[in-house]
């Protein structure tokens, strides 16, 4: 590997680590304007949190008008189960990748899993997998606070 190669490298796994400790403080802290500024302009997010609180019929948004009416409405119900336990995350530069599982040191959490491709520094595609903690309070209408 020439020289370059592992610079270019160097500089992808930052941007995804810099990335997953910003999103998570951003998130934790329902600071949306940080949040946005983590995505590209033309990013994509799918979750079926987004038909559950924008009444959408597919789980997807596209762009960060649309992120911050999502993000603005999931901040104000997060629920109080909703934490923030991860162990680390995995990336080889263009996605990254990590675990809210379950079962945390202080007890149950909800339950997710973050996948998000990078480019230039920003999240351009963003999926959110439930597990079945948050699908079953989601199901049971207890998305709030």
């Amino acid at each position: 590997m020439n020289e370059n190669n592992q610079t270019e490298i160097n500089i992808l796994m930052s941007n995804a680590k810099k990335i997953y400790e910003a999103w998570n403080i951003a998130w934790s802290n329902n600071d949306i304007d940080a949040l946005l500024a983590l995505y590209a302009d033309d990013a994509i997010i799918e979750s079926p949190l987004i038909p559950y609180l924008l009444g959408k019929e597919q789980g997807v948004c596209e762009g960060k008008e649309e992120f911050r009416k999502l993000l603005g409405i999931a901040a104000n119900r997060k629920p109080t189960n909703r934490k923030y336990y991860r162990k680390n995350y995995f990336t080889d530069g263009k996605t990254l990748m990590w675990e809210y599982p379950r079962v945390s040191p202080d007890g149950e959490q909800m339950d997710f899993m973050e996948v998000m491709e990078l480019k230039d520094g920003l999240i351009t595609n963003h999926r959110v997998y439930w597990g079945w903690l948050g699908f079953d309070i989601m199901k049971k209408d207890k998305y709030f606070r």
